[in-house]
């Protein structure tokens, strides 16, 4: 049976694989108060819990990236959906600290692969115009996830006990895989693409670059290939300054309601609509870059201009220390979350756009751990922050961050990857 419109489909199973990802992360913050009391754990020891899950994420984005590219993007992404919802069941078995770091380490070291795996799905199925959307799509599943997290916690935890929050995932993460391996293929290779989707991605994808001759069996070839590109390096650096606003959200903002907006538990699923307007970010700047490519623009260049009006928003972080009412926060909250994940789309678009198809899951590892280190130092930060000062630092340090990443990849806009170029595309130099 052919599929009309396969890769919207193929783009809508990344996006319920991105929900899995995030609810599975997000009930532990969510339930950090009530962990806390009943494991006996401290506010360090939470952070120390968190870094764990987020070293694991580290080493799984260098590990992870060069999988899919060695696996394909199908068998490695069931492998990682299977592991991490194992991973995240056994946390609510957890009797101490020790066991909690070890299993939410595990849940680290699955959880990184559908972030590497996902862009080499969206480089073989979308040509550059629709790259944003599918971007966007698949990535408001990660605030999708994040939104339906509070109102399952709130629900299961208060009526079962915050240890039967974990026992969902090993039931959705199996029915997701079976799916899954029904229905991915690359495009030349797929039964039920049709003869007018193949023509289309034919006419308007690059094919696939081959190795040259001096990285044909050679790791080190294509390690090196990464490293020595200082463009990846920026791309990195800006990642670890940025993220860290992301994850303060999920694991940190729950309890800032709970402890400085005395919100209880049921109260802090408020946080949804955060999440939720993190969720509009994801599509709305998917599409504002992809109707200025479609007028000319070339795709690096469309992707920094919706990500200045992103580094211009998120600095209103600085006034949700100063305003009176949760209602307040929750809309400045909202305002930010949209920013940054506008900014995360296309940032991640951008990565598709100028690395090589061939390394573009290493890369991408790569770079996506500059988010797993920026997250590390944050976690330390706010944790220094929360037991010697207040929360206030951590809002008035994130005023700054995205326009300093900003300015390190600015220039980024001028250059285009001749290799991803379809035929007869205009290109722009750089060297950047």
């Amino acid at each position: 049976m052919k599929i009309p419109n396969l890769r919207w489909l193929i783009a809508f199973a990344l996006l319920l694989a991105a929900v899995l990802n995030y609810i599975d992360r997000s009930v532990l913050g969510l339930l950090a108060k009530t962990i806390q009391e009943d494991l006996h754990i401290s506010d360090r020891q939470y952070a120390f819990v968190i870094n764990c899950f987020l070293l694991a994420y580290t080493v799984a984005y260098l590990l992870s990236g060069r999988i899919v590219d060695k696996l394909g993007v199908r068998v490695s992404l069931a492998i990682f959906v299977g592991w991490w919802s194992i991973s995240n069941a056994l946390t609510g078995v957890a009797q101490s600290i020790r066991s909690l770091s070890a299993f939410r380490f595990m849940l680290g070291l699955g959880e990184a692969g559908a972030f590497t795996a996902s862009p080499k799905a969206v480089s073989e199925w979308f040509p550059p115009s629709e790259r944003g959307i599918a971007v966007g799509l698949y990535s408001i599943g990660s605030a999708l996830g994040a939104t339906i997290a509070p109102i399952l916690v709130a629900h299961i935890a208060v009526n079962y006990g915050w240890r039967w929050v974990f026992a969902v995932s090993p039931i959705l993460g199996g029915l997701w895989i079976i799916c899954w391996l029904w229905l991915y293929r690359p495009p030349a290779e797929h039964p039920r693409i049709t003869e007018k989707e193949r023509a289309y991605l034919k006419a308007n994808l690059a094919p696939t670059p081959q190795p040259q001759p001096a990285e044909k069996g050679s790791e080190l070839a294509i390690w090196s290939s990464v490293f020595r590109s200082p463009y990846i390096w920026r791309l990195m650096v800006a990642r670890l300054l940025t993220d860290p606003v992301w994850y303060f959200y999920q694991f940190w903002m729950p309890k800032y309601l709970q402890s400085s907006r005395d919100l209880d538990q049921k109260g802090v699923a408020i946080i949804w609509m955060i999440f939720l307007a993190a969720d509009a970010g994801f599509l709305v700047s998917g599409f504002l870059s992809g109707r200025l490519i479609k007028r000319g623009r070339p795709a690096p260049s469309a992707r920094l201009s919706v990500m200045l009006v992103s580094a211009c928003l998120v600095p209103v972080s600085f006034f949700i220390p100063t305003v009176p009412s949760v209602a307040a926060v929750i809309a400045l909250g909202m305002l930010i979350a949209f920013a940054h994940t506008s900014w995360l789309s296309n940032l991640t678009s951008l990565i598709v756009d100028i690395v090589p198809g061939r390394i573009l899951g290493t890369a991408f590892g790569v770079i996506a751990c500059g988010s797993t280190l920026g997250g590390i130092f944050m976690n330390q930060l706010v944790a220094w922050f929360v037991e010697n000062r207040s929360y206030n630092g951590c809002f008035y340090l994130m005023t700054f961050l995205h326009p300093v990443a900003l300015l390190l990849i600015w220039s980024l806009r001028h250059r285009q990857c001749p290799a991803t170029t379809p035929a007869g595309a205009a290109q722009t130099s750089g060297t950047n």
